[in-house]
């Protein structure tokens, strides 16, 4: 089965409002999406957490593997108009958002293009929805992203490269996957998000004591 809708990601163009990136709605074909959610790894926690220490069904793992792909990649080599034969991947899964979540920021540097998945069925809050945004305002968007729906955005890594959302608690579910620059910065994501995910668990129940980002 062919999970993703590649004609619907070759049709839309490059956007380089407020920096290069693209919005594809329902890049993930409503079938598999509803065999990648029967099969989502449970997370009880916020935060993200590297693909690593998850367990899940063989219809998410069919997803991870086609993230994997050299298909997967060739197609954003052309849309972004880069190389990236080579280049490390990390793969990180979200399940559940807090109020604090959602704060603006740029990705850290390590990483070269960021692509998000969401994968929730259905979305009707106004909280939670990824704004891509010219400054550090988040009212000052130039594209809004409903988290739902099979729904991708990816975008060009840079120091301006702002994005963030208003605050959202509950089901959250989104896949993000990076291209990084080399190993170390491949090791260093792992790192942090592992770490990050231990200190939550042990924390789990406890009110956050400061806000967190959330792609």
């Amino acid at each position: 089965m062919d999970l993703f809708d590649w004609e619907a990601f070759r049709a839309t163009p490059l956007s380089r409002d407020p920096y290069e990136h693209v919005v594809v709605s329902g890049f993930v074909k409503p079938e598999a999406l509803q065999q990648i959610n029967s099969d989502y790894p449970t997370i009880e926690d916020t935060g993200s957490f590297p693909i690593e220490g998850l367990q899940f069904g063989p219809g998410f793992k069919l997803m991870v593997d086609a993230l994997e792909s050299e298909r997967f990649r060739k197609a954003f080599e052309e849309k972004f108009q880069m190389d990236l034969s080579g280049r490390p991947t990390t793969i990180t899964v979200r399940g559940r958002c807090s109020g604090g979540d959602g704060q603006i920021h740029t990705d850290s540097v390590g990483k070269i293009i960021t692509i998000l998945i969401y994968l929730n069925p259905l979305w009707d809050n106004s909280g939670g929805r990824l704004r891509l945004l010219r400054t550090k305002n988040i009212e000052d968007a130039a594209a809004e992203v409903v988290p739902s729906g099979g729904n991708l955005v990816a975008f060009l890594r840079s120091d301006h490269s702002w994005h963030g959302h208003l605050p959202f608690s509950g089901e959250r579910r989104v896949l993000q996957f990076n291209w990084v620059v080399n190993k170390r910065n491949q090791t260093i994501v792992r790192l942090r998000h592992h770490l990050s995910a231990s200190v939550k668990h042990l924390l789990r129940g406890r009110k956050p004591s400061q806000a967190k980002r959330q792609d």
